[in-house]
């Protein structure tokens, strides 16, 4: 299996005041024709599906579609509606705690194929190492966002860039050359998954490039081709 797509599970719910979410997913099927979309569901999460670019660029258009959308009031009958003034003071107080965070921290946003990034964290760990930064991550479903901060002076800024560049360089690599097998588990059991994962461990310093993942159902392997298949075998065996 080669890394060249990813799904992630979007909310679109903080639209709703604002616009029809049915109009709002047309127009991101329109925006981004290289991504396939799931239904909308009634919470306003839809699923969203293609490459990691395709991805972003979507993610960059919502960004400036919301920025848009919080500069005008809110629908005209729309219960619980704030008056305009009450918004307005609202949205003066919240603008000026962000400028005073954003003059102490400085933040870059990074979204990674999870699996990609668990490979980093293995076996690049001084990607994610860098001086005055602090990065971290959370991971949901295929997706892991990396967060790194930075003091907000231009120093500060200049070494977030540098380590985004960074660990965007080495995730752009990993994918052309790492591939994922997948070891379904006959009984998925917690002695299976057990006895398995020893196997694996017990094999493993002859593919020493190999990443395990355990899951419920199954095991994956993430390395360079031929140690990932040479390791899938040996298990099978």
């Amino acid at each position: 299996q080669a890394f060249l797509w990813v799904t992630c599970t979007l909310s679109l719910a903080v639209f709703s005041d604002h616009l029809v979410l049915e109009d709002l997913v047309e127009e991101m099927r329109r925006q981004s024709p290289a991504l396939s979309f799931g239904p909308l569901r009634r919470d306003g999460q839809i699923a969203a599906r293609g490459s990691f670019p395709a991805l972003r660029g979507l993610r960059e258009f919502l960004l400036l579609k919301a920025k848009s959308l919080s500069e005008e009031p809110r629908r005209e009958g729309k219960p619980h509606q704030r008056p305009r003034r009450k918004m307005q003071e609202h949205r003066g107080a919240a603008e000026t705690r962000n400028s005073a965070r954003e003059a102490q921290r400085e933040k870059q946003v990074l979204v990674l194929d999870a699996d990609i990034y668990r490979y980093m964290r293995c076996f690049l760990p001084g990607a994610f190492q860098g001086n005055g930064v602090v990065i971290s991550a959370v991971t949901d479903g295929d997706i892991a966002t990396v967060c790194i901060e930075s003091a907000g002076s231009k120093a500060g800024a200049l070494q977030g860039l540098r380590a985004k560049k960074t660990i965007e360089g080495y995730s752009v690599e990993l994918q052309k050359v790492l591939r994922k097998e997948r070891i379904c588990l006959k009984e998925p059991s917690r002695a299976e998954r057990q006895r398995h994962k020893q196997l694996c461990e017990r094999l493993r310093p002859r593919f020493p490039k190999v990443l395990l993942i355990p899951r419920d159902t199954h095991m994956d392997l993430v390395g360079p081709p031929a140690d990932v298949f040479g390791l899938a075998e040996e298990v099978k065996r």
